[in-house]
């Protein structure tokens, strides 16, 4: 499976939507949006887990798309690095 970030995504964005989005370019293992711990509300991003040639094919049509008003950034996912500086005790 491929990780895909999907950002500047509508504040009023579904798992669903987005699924829905995606299922277009083959079969979507997963959808991920991403709240705030402290308010529940929507960040604007999250991940999608598809194959890789179908996620390849949905990242080339799908960056810059349209969606709620706002143009979509999609790219592979990176994996996280750990949080940087030294640490404080």
């Amino acid at each position: 499976m491929k990780s895909i970030y999907v950002g500047n995504l509508p504040f009023s964005a579904t798992e669903d939507e987005v699924r829905d989005l995606f299922a277009e370019f083959g079969n979507v293992e997963s959808v991920r949006l991403m709240t705030d711990r402290e308010t529940g509300r929507p960040r604007g991003f999250g991940f999608v887990q598809m194959a890789p040639s179908d996620a390849d094919a949905a990242i080339e049509a799908l960056d810059g798309k349209d969606m709620g008003g706002r143009n979509l950034r999609i790219n592979e996912a990176q994996e996280r690095k750990p949080a940087g500086g030294p640490r404080r005790w």
